[in-house]
This record gives structure tokens, sequence and C-alpha cells, in this order.
């Protein structure tokens, strides 16, 4: 066989090769990066109805149908339109957003709230896929002590404007625009923002959620975490690669802000995260977490999140800068208890 067959031959050999390499990227959607680690870049957009837990009249059911899915997503559809299109109200302080049982508007009307109309596209029932009932795990029985304290009614109260608050310690980070559970970590869906974008570089990747415009910057070198005397909003993280999916590994919270599923007056101190994202298609990122504190639950559990790629871009988040918003909540607070003296 002469040289020139066998370089037509080996160069047959590379297109085919090449083709099947790319062909099998597309198909799992593990395109790389110009230094060869899977792409997760983009807008990623995670809104949806599906509860973090299992509703209790569905404890037998993991997976609706696909008639009870597009159900959902009608009667979704359906409430979105009849309280776009009804007359106006007057609002009230209250916790709930659109969602009174007579009707009324809560502190945002439906306008502005963009959670969704549609269930994950596995249809579990719940985000929770461990433990299988799809619920979150018992409370440790210090955790419940404290969760059904007097204080955390109190607390609950205030947050849901029943009761004026006490202190600035009254309201979470969310209500003085520090931080939200939402964002995370872990991420988690809420009633608007809910995107987060990943950028990647040869040692890291960053990832900026719209909620609250925070960036969680990931070292993907190998450097081991800083010591527990430093503890951080968003935890102290670490990242690495197994096969096509980006794994990271959180701890070191300062437990100040509070995060999805952690009852009132637990301080997430001792908190371990482990997050993984993995491109399943090229629409399709499925973000999936594992929690763990023994002092709050008895038992890991984790939820599973999937993603759809977002084309637009994310715009700049604004909450109420320079902390009015908390100035204007205790001066109402403090108006309020001068009101109820006053009556007596």
């Amino acid at each position: 066989m002469s040289r020139r067959t066998i370089a037509a031959l080996c160069g047959v050999i590379a297109v085919l090769v090449l083709t099947s390499l790319s062909a099998a990227a597309q198909s799992t959607g593990a395109a790389s990066t110009p230094w060869g680690d899977p792409d997760l870049q983009g807008v990623w957009d995670y809104r949806t109805v599906t509860p973090l837990q299992r509703p209790e009249a569905q404890a037998d059911k993991a997976f609706l149908t696909e008639e009870e899915a597009a159900s959902i997503e009608r009667d979704n559809l359906d409430r979105n339109q009849r309280l776009l299109t009804r007359g106006p109200q007057r609002t009230a302080s209250d916790d709930q957003v659109d969602r009174r049982e007579d009707g009324t508007p809560g502190f945002y009307n439906n306008f502005w709230l963009d959670r969704g109309t549609t269930a994950v596209g596995t249809r579990r029932t719940s985000l929770i896929v461990d433990p299988p009932d799809g619920r979150l795990p018992q409370l440790t029985a210090e955790a419940q002590r404290r969760a059904d304290s007097p204080e955390a009614s109190r607390i609950a109260a205030t947050r849901r404007g029943v009761l004026p608050a006490q202190s600035w310690t009254d309201l979470d980070a969310g209500d003085r625009c520090i931080q939200h559970a939402k964002a995370g970590p872990p991420i988690s869906v809420g009633g608007y923002n809910n995107n987060v974008q990943i950028f990647q570089t040869p040692g890291a990747v960053a990832l900026l959620n719209e909620q609250n415009h925070d960036v969680r910057v990931i070292p993907l070198d190998g450097r081991p975490h800083v010591g527990s005397q430093i503890r951080q909003w968003m935890g102290d993280s670490r990242g690495h690669w197994e096969g096509e999916t980006l794994v990271v590994e959180t701890i070191n919270f300062n437990g100040k802000h509070d995060q999805i599923g952690r009852p009132l007056l637990s301080t997430g101190e001792n908190l371990s995260l482990i997050e993984r994202f993995t491109r399943t298609d090229p629409e399709t990122l499925v973000y999936e977490f594992t929690v763990s504190d023994p002092t709050i639950w008895v038992s890991p559990w984790t939820a599973e999140l999937p993603m759809k790629r977002n084309p637009d871009l994310i715009f700049e988040f604004a909450c109420h800068e320079g902390n009015y918003g908390l100035y204007n909540i205790m001066a109402g607070s403090r108006t309020e208890e001068l009101a109820a003296a006053a009556a007596r």
C-alpha cells in the first residue's frame, strides 16, 4: 500500500472519528470548552411550578401523568390571564402574592411574578428525589424544639406581616436585601428571577444568580477549603469534574441567611452541600443538590431541578438599596405599636 493511500485512509478515519465524537457530543449535550472541559456556559432558566416537597395529597404518587401535567399548565395560564384582566382591588399588607382565598392581591400583583407555568420535564410531583417520599427528612429533636418555640412563631408572624417587627433581626436577609434563599446555594425556585448564568475558565467556574446579583466563584484547581474560622454568606465552594458532571462541594456557611428547607432559628453553620451540574442535551442542564446538616435533619436530602437554556440576557437586579425598605418596615412597626397602645 502506497504512502498516499495510507495517508488518504488516515484522513478518512480521522474524519469519521471527529464526526462520531461531534455527533456524540450533540446527542448528550457534552460540548467542550477550548481547553477540554464540558461546556456549561450560558443563561439557564429554572422556573417551575413543581414544589420542593411532594404535596400530602399526592403521598403515594411520585410522577404526574401527561394529562395531569398538561392540566397544571392550563390552570396556571388561565389563572395568570384571569389575574391580568380583573378589575383594580385594594391591596393589603400580607405575605401572600395573589393567592388569597378572596382573590385580593397581596403586596405584589401577579403581573410582576414569573414563577413559570409548567411542571418539571420528568413530571415528578416534587423536586426532592430523596427521601423517596419526596418530603424533607424529619427534624432532629433540638431543631424541632426550636421550630415549635414561641420565638419561632413570633418571628414567623412578623415575616407574614401579622405582628410588628421588634428588631431588624426578626427580618431575614432577603427582607434586608443582603441575600435571598432562592439564590442559594443551593439554588431554588421562587416568584421571579429564576435564572443563573454560568461562566467558565480553565481554573474556575463562576455562577451569577439573577436574584440579588450574587456571584459565586468556584476554584477547580484542587486547592483546599479555607479554615472553618472563615465563614461566608454563600459558603466556601470547591469544584471538580466527574466525567461530564461538575461537582461542587460547599461548606463553612455563616448561617446568617435563610436557605431552602431550613426551619427558623436553625443557623445552618454545620450545613454542607454537594451540587452536580450535568448538561444532558444542548438545551438542558440538570442541577442536583444534596443537603446535609445533622443538627437540623436526621438524614441528608437530595433535590433535582432541570434547567432550560435561556437565549436572553440576565438584566440587573435591584432591591431597596441602602436598606431604605428596612427603615420603612421598622418605622411602620413602631407606628402600629403606637396605634395599638392608643386604642387601649
